[in-house]
């Protein structure tokens, strides 16, 4: 098989250089049905990012970065920290990797910059290499770290609530860090400049009620050049951007740990969630939520979280959810029943790659499928097959 996707992008290439298709087009017609991301004695698989021109695909397995080329052999890892590494998208813009990583008893969270252009060996070390910086997010700090019962004393990871984090009553819209990451326009737009949006992790405290939304945050990182900082675990750094382009709102209900994977898809110009299920009875359990990137974000109160003085709701922008898969009668809260919480990447002409985590002998591995966007509330993806995979590569772009 991987001698036929040799061939198969060998003709790709040729087919580019003669100018008989684009770079997107080449690059699908490249892309594997399935790939196995390895088994490695790490945490589970976190997040994959895919560079549909380059034909490589990197898997986050929270202590490990994985590098594959399309045909499926393995061309580097990068290990070496003990935070964690959550979801992963590739900026077209630099040719870098964005992750999410976090280190909650230190109050720190960042986004890993990584030039993947230079992992060509395995086991190359973090730390002792220029391929991994860190840009600090003290935004996610503040919320994170926030004394919300007015104590004096932050109650969290590393405290009274240690080993029980999800009863602490600290914590503003009870945010446990980062994870979702992914590239994309402004929202309320689908054309301009892209922004990295980061998602909040959200822990699964069932009995509070200002956790029932989604928070994103879109930053610029275009100076962040700046701020990219190697990482010393003994001390943590902070440098990083004091303000955020904007900070959004999505009210799904609840989710175990918020937004685990955060993808645009240019095609459909939509924005995916990819969740662990909630637990809150009074909310569905959808295992996959979307935006629409031309839904405005409007001012208006965030249901739960209480205003200032304790009087009403706390005022934010709020991002509608996508008129689209099964509806909840209830809340009116739409989603899909579809696992994509550990892969969730679209590689373009609604095609996405999702994975499923599996334990093999005590590691960890992760396969990956392509597969097909319906539409169809009840199945909105199916396994995509080799005749429409090219058939889409070859249809002018959209």
């Amino acid at each position: 098989m991987f001698d036929r996707l040799r061939l198969a992008a060998a003709a790709s290439g040729l087919a580019l250089a003669l100018g008989m298709v684009s770079p997107v087009q080449a690059g699908v017609a490249a892309l594997p049905l399935r790939q196995n991301g390895g088994t490695w004695a790490s945490g589970h698989v976190q997040g994959v990012a895919v560079d549909v021109k380059g034909g490589y695909v990197y898997y986050s397995f929270t202590n490990l970065l994985a590098k594959y080329d399309f045909s499926g052999k393995l061309i580097g890892t990068l290990v070496g920290w003990t935070g964690h590494l959550g979801d992963l998208d590739f900026n077209p813009a630099d040719g870098k990797v964005y992750g999410s990583l976090e280190y909650k008893e230190d109050k720190a969270f960042y986004i890993a910059v990584i030039d993947v252009a230079r992992l060509d060996r395995v086991g190359v070390e973090a730390g002792s290499s220029e391929i991994f910086r860190t840009v600090y997010l003290p935004e996610v700090v503040k919320d994170y770290a926030a004394d919300l019962n007015g104590d004096g004393v932050f109650e969290g990871d590393d405290g009274k609530f240690k080993g029980d984090v999800v009863a602490s009553p600290d914590h503003r819209y009870d945010c446990s860090g980062i994870d979702g990451v992914s590239f994309g326009p402004a929202f309320g737009q689908v054309d301009g400049k892209r922004y990295l949006t980061v998602a909040y992790g959200v822990y699964g405290n069932t009995s509070r009620t200002d956790n029932d939304h989604q928070v994103l945050l879109q930053y610029d990182v275009a100076d962040w050049a700046r701020y990219a900082s190697p990482l010393t675990e003994a001390a943590p750094h902070r440098n990083g951007p004091a303000a955020v382009h904007g900070k959004y709102f999505v009210r799904t209900g609840n989710t175990r740990y918020g937004v685990q994977n955060l993808a645009y898809d240019e095609a459909s110009r939509r924005w995916f969630m990819g969740v662990y299920l909630g637990q809150k009875p009074n909310f569905p359990k959808y295992g996959l939520y979307a935006v629409e990137a031309r839904g405005k974000p409007v001012s208006g109160d965030l249901v739960g979280v209480s205003g200032p003085d304790g009087k009403g709701w706390e005022q934010g922008a709020l991002l509608p959810l996508a008129d689209d898969g099964l509806k909840d009668a209830a809340t009116g809260v739409r989603g899909w029943n579809q696992k994509a919480d550990v892969g969730l990447q679209p590689v373009g002409r609604g095609l996405f790659y999702l994975a499923v985590n599996a334990r093999i002998d005590g590691k960890q591995t992760a396969d990956l499928t392509l597969m097909r966007w319906t539409g169809d509330a009840q199945t909105p993806f199916v396994p995509a097959t080799a005749e429409e995979r090219d058939a889409l590569a070859k249809a002018p772009a959209p």
